[in-house]
């Protein structure tokens, strides 16, 4: 009886071996992880308002011509959505909600950040993947925010919803609502399960800012020209915040144009030598 148990038993290992040497076929481990994200590349710079526009808050023909702009400003409305002690932001998070005048959707994006330190974007993508932002996870954009001083490393999850066609917003509670419906996963466990959802329902809009944006071509790149007029620092006036950007999926490409329109804004004195921070204005004075 021991003998012919042995005997099966024996069969049983030389018809596994065979397959393992047909298929390859390997026992479970450790699986492997995920590569990093792979970014694009957006280019920033700061315009100076006062050499760039004309008194009616256009652009100057100089500008127009040298970026080869020839439609007219498409109009949006833009507002962020925090708590008063801005919470999203303090975790990484911004939560953004825009209506473009000639587009018949509302559009969210919900947007987690990480600063690049001393260039080091190897290190902002491992810190990504270790809270699971990777190259396997589709549902966001990862690109690099590339200004006058500082890179972030970004991870964007867009998402629509049907609206009129115009320049207008749903109220602050339907826009929210709607947020909240729409919250992504990672957003949501931040912190632990359940406090991004807890933390958007407690948050209020920043904003709107009726934004204006120009398109034309810079190097052989689309070229985008933002004017931001956001309530000044004592709330008696605005603040005209300009930035010009292009985006590229090459980091090559991208160094190459970035020092050539860096070196173009300062020969004709256009270049504000800062990095934007139009989002933290947005959400700090609205």
């Amino acid at each position: 009886m021991k003998r012919k148990a042995k005997t099966t038993k024996s069969i049983v290992i030389a018809a596994l071996s065979a397959v393992i040497m047909l298929t390859g076929w390997q026992p479970a481990g450790k699986a492997e992880a995920a590569a990093n994200a792979v970014p694009s590349y957006e280019v920033k710079f700061l315009l100076n308002a006062d050499r760039v526009l004309n008194q009616d808050q256009t652009l100057q023909d100089q500008v127009k011509e040298t970026f080869r702009i020839e439609e007219p400003a498409a109009r949006m409305l833009v507002e962020y959505f925090d708590t008063g002690s801005l919470d999203l932001n303090g975790s990484g998070w911004n939560v953004r909600f825009r209506k473009k005048e000639d587009k018949k959707k509302y559009e969210m994006t919900y947007k987690k950040r990480y600063a690049i330190v001393n260039g080091d974007i190897n290190a902002a993508l491992d810190q990504a993947n270790r809270d699971g932002f990777s190259a396997a996870d589709t549902n966001y954009d990862a690109e690099i925010d590339w200004g006058y001083g500082k890179q972030t490393l970004s991870f964007s999850n867009d998402k629509e919803v049907s609206a009129a066609k115009g320049l207008m917003l749903p109220s602050e509670k339907d826009a929210l609502e709607i947020l909240v419906n729409n919250i992504p996963g990672k957003l949501d466990k931040t912190n632990g399960s359940g406090w991004g959802t807890a933390v958007l329902k407690k948050s209020y809009a920043h904003g709107p800012v009726s934004v204006s944006k120009y398109s034309g071509t810079f190097d052989g790149l689309k070229t985008d020209i933002e004017l931001w007029p956001i309530v000044s620092a004592d709330g008696n006036g605005t603040e005209n915040i300009i930035e010009i950007s292009f985006k590229t999926d090459d980091y090559t490409t991208a160094a190459s144009s970035r020092t050539k329109l860096l070196n173009l804004l300062e020969g004709k004195g256009w270049l504000v030598p800062a990095d934007s921070l139009k989002t933290n204005l947005v959400l700090e004075r609205y």
